[in-house]
């Protein structure tokens, strides 16, 4: 592959800068939309040292939430975007419009285009796509102020999220109910931290698997990754909170690990690998991706949801399941950048 000027597009995270003045609220009531912790592993710096390794010339930009962060994006002369964003001016469901204005701007980028973004965000829709797909995934409701949008007939334990967050904000110990009494609390607690659609879901007692996924019409799923819930302290949901994900000084996160899952039999390996490219194929996601799945006693496995453009840090489960596959770090930054590029000239 030629050498490429690869721009390294990022959005400004809340540590990154001072806090600034509180927002104007947005129209029609809404909150502004709140920011995930940062995670403790950066990877722009180790995508960076990886493209210079490979020859090409990485550069950073980021985008401000201003518009003229814009314009210099349109004019930056990139070959190629890698693109690490998650929010433009602090509202994380502008990912997909970012992706949508490069695809104005004729410039190439790696990871999902905007039609994956939106349905992988929007986890009742996505779930919606499943059922039609005939892919597995936990019967569910959705609630906004006592209007319901969608309703299978579910059962107790039930878990309660917000419609369209990620990176676990809006789930903890509380968001895995047993009663009615509990379920309203929450539906309750959800509309008003977060003025989200409440997604109430059947709980699915199983091991957390994750499959990473790389390519795109010959895609390749990596070797599985299981997140360890086992050791949570008796009485405590088998979940992966933000505490268990991003909260290094909790207990939560210092008894959970995530590693090859390796004790899987093959037919159990192959059902999870299917289901996990049958999931990203039916929401549209192109490059890399991860689907977060799980699988219950009884070898059934349900997909949770599916994650455009995951975390691409070396500690991160996406590259312990690309080293599990003998890439090295660069050469799983050079797939990438290989196959975006293949897609993008096609």
């Amino acid at each position: 592959m030629a050498n490429l000027k690869i721009t390294i597009l990022h959005d400004v995270w809340e540590e990154d800068n001072p806090p600034e003045p509180e927002p104007v609220k947005a129209p029609q009531g809404k909150k502004g939309r709140r920011r995930k912790k940062k995670d403790p592993l950066q990877d722009r710096e180790e995508i960076f040292e990886a493209l210079t390794k490979l020859g090409h010339e990485p550069c950073y930009y980021v985008l401000d939430g201003k518009n003229q962060s814009l314009l210099g994006l349109a004019r930056c002369g990139a070959d190629l975007i890698f693109n690490l964003t998650e929010s433009y001016a602090g509202d994380d469901t502008m990912d997909k419009n970012i992706a949508a204005y490069l695809d104005l701007l004729h410039i190439p980028y790696t990871g999902g285009g905007p039609q994956a973004l939106y349905l992988a965000q929007d986890k009742s829709l996505a779930k919606k796509i499943f059922d039609f797909h005939r892919i597995k995934t936990p019967d569910f409701a959705t609630s906004y102020k006592g209007l319901t949008d969608h309703s299978h007939d579910i059962e107790f334990p039930l878990i309660v999220k917000p419609v369209s967050e990620d990176g676990s904000i809006g789930i903890d110990n509380g968001s895995v109910v047993d009663s009615v009494k509990e379920l309203m609390e929450r539906i309750h607690y959800i509309h008003e931290e977060f003025d989200s659609p409440a997604l109430i879901e059947e709980y699915i007692e199983g091991r957390e698997i994750y499959a990473a996924i790389l390519g795109n019409d010959n895609a390749e799923v990596l070797p599985l990754i299981e997140l360890d819930l086992s050791k949570l302290p008796k009485g405590t949901p088998r979940i992966a909170g933000q505490d268990v994900k991003f909260f290094r000084e909790t207990e939560a996160y210092k008894l959970t690990k995530s590693a090859v899952a390796e004790d899987l039999d093959e037919e159990t390996t192959k059902k999870l690998q299917d289901t996990a490219l049958a999931a990203y194929r039916a929401l549209k996601l192109r490059d890399y991706g991860r689907i977060d799945m799980r699988l219950n006693r009884k070898g059934q496995v349900y997909v949770i949801e599916a994650n455009p453009n995951p975390w691409l840090a070396s500690g991160a489960e996406f590259a312990m399941a690309a080293r599990k596959a003998d890439y090295s770090y660069t050469s799983m930054i050079d797939k990438i950048v290989e196959v975006a590029r293949a897609r993008s000239m096609s």
